[in-house]
């Protein structure tokens, strides 16, 4: 029974009565955790555990096999991707390499399938020794239990942090509670007395009753103070066994998981031992596990010996042991000294748990491999692939205490230009980006093999890119052009021709490094965003990122996801899925968090900005932009402070304020680097011309339609040349500029929906303003209704007003769509394009239930029964 838990247990009953979700119960060794999941699991119809090893915190997944074994026979129904890196962490299948989010993605899923629609239970104990696969893929998967019936406790110790998720902090007991445990005969001062010397810890509660006697419990002598309690007297029980049952629970101990099997053997003592230890009490068999009555009993008794008897007993677990990673690590903690045969094999675990995509346990593993490593050279890589390891763990601390070290060890050249690489990444990831660009350029030395130094030159090239530094990008290209043939040469030196001036030859470069891309690889599609911008076409542009996006989630691309993801949301923003682009920036957001990419997160709120300004919102508009400059602007991410700065202009030019809009504009084409990007510059100067033009700046809308003629004469998509057009037209006297804006409009067909009603709104002024009305109306009206199915607010209020100047009623049709929140728009979105459940689940990082669950919700809100239907709701608005 339960003394004294009543709020407790109102929080436990709380979540379990929900709609699915998690609780982190923390409190201090004994207070009553274990107990409180034990009540949770007791009103469970379906109950799965996993219990923190010390033991085990080396070995990757080991906790996420415990819980998930059980509903193994669910793992062939999640989504394609989900589903293959699960069967690698569970030893089903060969691991899927950079699966970290899948793994992650994939547990949810998994849950979700085993819970059916009779609930699920998930208990997690002692989460502080859990090892670190496991703990990101839980943590990932606990804070994504909406709304489905998953309800998971996880039960912590000390200061270990379990981010984003409710808490329940357990104390200690109240006299009331402290009476339950005690006893009613206990003298009330008795009582209070044992609250303030335990804390009201409910386990030195129970260990006092039972040590004081009955003559201190009544109060008739005085209590002892310290009490005799907790570990020391444990060790005290200890002491009084025979050596034969000392050495057996001290290997019990060092060993963790509790294998009676290799417990005897490794001890190498009668059955009689074991025998003893369990009529102590102090340890109880279990079929073929043994388990100490307390984890404090199992902290007694590895403590009370010295270090050597310690080492003694995990070279006896090693001798015995038949799996190597477990071997591995009772290697490493025999030894006195440094010795290359145990670090060998722990880097082999390093490996091995690397190919699961478990990170952490990686860096763990490659950490202490380089501790026990003589050669400075050996230890210098193994502490490259540690910081690697913990880096695409999230665990950007280790990471870089593993490199600083690696620093100091590196001997040899080559080893050196991979330690500066990988700082250069962790540069551009989290800090500045122009020391990032320095580190690369710096590193990339010529007696390097050529592969490297072209690689090198590619991140340099990215990193001054994002920090807009022109000059640097031009420069790395040039140096490029000393070595041979490959896609990053083709990328570096076509950028570079083209931001010289020597688009003939840039474009040539470009298009046959297009055709070399591998479209099994998101980082080349990347690569061609870029080329594809340079060349002036945004929509093929857009087009790519999207398409690295889909290889990104079908890969896991672990570290690499956020990152890939900014690209997506841009893409999305720029062909006017507004809807789509915001739910793909909230998720990238969540994940760049998670992983610690600083800079991710300023871009995917630099494009929420942009899509709250298309959107009209203004408050949201400038938080955005805010938090994204107070991180852009330190970090001198040029792109980043550059799209923030569009959004806000961006946000005046919807609202009307076009002098407001021309001068943010204007200040974009000259900020330098770490402030600016031509990117931005290029993509934003039709905003720029019509805010110009709007606000009566002729001859600077003049000259910026040259500068954008000049950039767009590459360009081979229609919608590039229809925004050339619709500039072209705007510049244009009276109606001289109608077969303009009318060549706009047919090359539109097929772009980007928003850009082309703002055509439509642009055209259908110019028709009004030289009254023809009438011919202003199916252009206005179009526009308005676009504006309207896509939610620009701010732009459909503009187009409704001149369509009621041209003397037609404006009154807006409602749209349904609007009341879907950001996920499920998502989802309708690719089921309106025949994705299958599944194949939306695999895209989204969802379960296929969910998938399901926000179908039930969306079809009555858009007033449609089918897939079919809404199909047709989604290709033609409200009917």
């Amino acid at each position: 029974m339960l003394h004294g838990r009543g709020k407790e247990l109102a929080a436990i009953d709380a979540l379990l009565d929900g709609s699915g979700g998690a609780l982190v119960v923390r409190g201090p060794a004994g207070v009553g955790k274990s107990a409180l999941l034990e009540y949770a699991a007791g009103r469970g119809t379906r109950v799965l555990r996993a219990i923190g090893n010390e033991a085990e915190q080396g070995l990757a997944f080991a906790a996420l096999h415990q819980l998930l074994w059980p509903v193994s026979e669910h793992v062939d129904a999640l989504p394609g991707p989900q589903r293959d890196a699960v069967r690698g962490v569970l030893g089903l299948a060969a691991p899927v390499e950079d699966a970290r989010f899948l793994v992650s993605a994939g547990v949810v899923s998994l849950l979700e399938e085993a819970a059916g629609d009779g609930g699920l239970v998930c208990l997690v104990d002692d989460f502080q020794w859990l090892d670190r696969a496991s703990a990101d893929a839980l943590v990932f998967a606990a804070r994504r239990l909406r709304e489905v019936p998953v309800a998971m406790f996880i039960a912590v110790r000390g200061d270990v942090l379990v981010g984003g998720l409710s808490e329940l902090v357990v104390g200690g007991l109240d006299a009331d509670g402290a009476r339950g445990v005690l006893g009613e005969g206990v003298p009330a001062h008795v009582v209070e007395r044992l609250v303030e010397l335990t804390g009201g810890n409910p386990l030195a509660l129970e260990e006092a009753a039972k040590v004081l006697g009955a003559e201190r419990l009544a109060g008739r002598v005085p209590l002892p103070d310290p009490l005799p309690v907790g570990a020391e007297i444990y060790r005290e029980q200890v002491s009084v066994l025979s050596a034969d049952a000392r050495k057996l629970l001290l290997v019990a101990a060092a060993e963790g998981r509790g294998d009676v099997d290799v417990v005897l053997r490794a001890a190498d003592v009668p059955v009689g031992a074991l025998e003893e230890a369990e009529a102590s009490g102090l340890v109880r068999v279990e079929g073929a596990a043994l388990r100490f009555r307390h984890p404090l009993v199992r902290s007694a008794v590895y403590g009370a010996v010295e270090a050597a008897e310690q080492r003694r007993a995990h070279a006896a677990l090693a001798g015995v042991l038949d799996d190597p990673d477990r071997r591995a690590w009772h290697r490493a903690s025999s030894v006195y000294a440094r010795d290359e045969s145990v670090a060998a094999e722990l880097a082999g675990v390093g490996e091995r748990a690397r190919e699961r995509s478990g990170y952490g346990d990686a860096a763990s593993a490659f950490a202490r491999a380089a501790e026990l490593t003589p050669e400075r050279g050996t230890r210098a890589r193994r502490l490259i692939d540690a910081a690697t390891a913990a880096w695409l763990g999230g665990r950007p601390g280790q990471a870089q205490s593993c490199l600083a070290e690696a620093r100091e060890l590196a001997g040899d050249e080559l080893t050196r230009a991979e330690a500066e690489r990988l700082r250069g990444r962790f540069e551009l990831n989290s800090g500045d980006v122009a020391e990032a660009q320095r580190i690369f350029l710096a590193a990339a030395r010529p007696q390097l093999p050529a592969e490297l130094v072209v690689g090198l030159l590619a991140d340099a090239a990215e990193a001054a890119s994002v920090h807009g530094d022109v000059a640097a990008i031009v420069g790395t290209g040039e140096r490029a052009e000393a070595y041979g043939g490959s896609f990053h040469r083709s990328m570096l030196v076509g950028i570079a021709a083209m931001l010289r001036g020597d688009a003939e030859r840039g474009a040539a470069v470009l298009r046959q490094g297009l055709r070399d891309a591998d479209p099994e690889e998101a980082a080349d599609f990347l690569w061609a965003t870029a080329a594809a911008s340079y060349l002036g076409e945004a929509d093929t542009a857009a087009r790519l990122a999207v398409d690295a996006g889909r290889v990104a989630r079908v890969s896991g691309l672990a570290g690499q996801l956020p990152v890939v993801l900014e690209y997506v949301a841009t893409a999305e923003r720029i062909d006017g899925r507004l809807a789509d682009s915001a739910a793909v920036s909230e998720e990238g957001l969540m994940l760049a968090r998670e992983a610690g990419y600083t800079n991710s997160v300023a871009a995917h709120l630099a494009n929420l900005a942009a899509v709250a300004a298309v959107r009209g919102r203004e408050e949201e508009c400038e938080r955005y932009a805010r938090e994204a400059l107070a991180i852009a602007i330190p970090h001198r991410i040029g792109l980043r402070v550059s799209v923030a700065r569009y959004a806000l202009g961006l946000l005046d030019l919807g609202l009307g304020r076009f002098a407001a809009a021309h001068s943010k504009f204007a200040v974009m084409v000259a900020a330098g680097p770490g402030a600016g990007h031509p990117t931005t510059v290029w993509r934003s100067t039709p905003d720029r011309v019509e805010a110009a033009v709007g606000c009566g700046e002729t001859g600077a809308a003049e000259e910026a339609v040259e500068r954008y003629e000049r950039w767009a004469a590459n360009a081979r998509s229609d919608e590039a040349r229809a925004l050339l057009a619709r500039c072209l037209a705007l510049v244009a006297e009276g109606e001289a500029a109608l077969p303009m804006f009318e060549e706009a409009m047919r090359l539109h067909e097929g772009g980007s929906a928003f850009e082309r009603a703002r055509t439509a709104l642009l055209y259908g002024e110019r028709l009004r303003r030289a009254h023809r009305a009438g011919d202003a109306r199916h252009p206005l009206r179009t526009a308005a209704e676009t504006f309207g199915r896509l939610g620009a607010a701010p732009w459909e209020r503009r187009a409704r007003e001149e369509l009621r100047a041209a003397g037609e009623s404006a009154d807006p049709r409602p749209d349904a769509r609007d009341d879907l929140t950001p996920q499920e728009r998502r989802i309708a979105a690719l089921v309106a394009e025949g994705a299958t459940n599944k194949e939306v689940a695999a895209r989204l990082f969802l379960s296929t239930r969910t998938v399901e669950y926000h179908l039930y919700k969306i079809y009555p809100k858009l007033g449609v029964s089918s897939r079919t239907e809404l199909a047709r709701y989604w290709s033609g608005g409200p009917q």
